[in-house]
């Protein structure tokens, strides 16, 4: 992943989505956790 686009979240559940493609738990996964996703332009909370 890094920098690599992988497509455009409308919500949620599209990053879940995006990030369980990636290979990651959707249980392990915590987005207000900066260690683990870094937002552009907005947060966990902005769509």
């Amino acid at each position: 992943m890094g920098r690599e686009i992988l497509g455009t979240a409308y919500g949620v559940a599209d990053l879940y989505e995006f990030l369980r493609r990636a290979g990651w738990d959707p249980d392990d996964i915590r987005l207000d956790d900066q260690g683990q996703i870094t937002w552009q332009g907005g947060g966990p909370g902005a769509w």
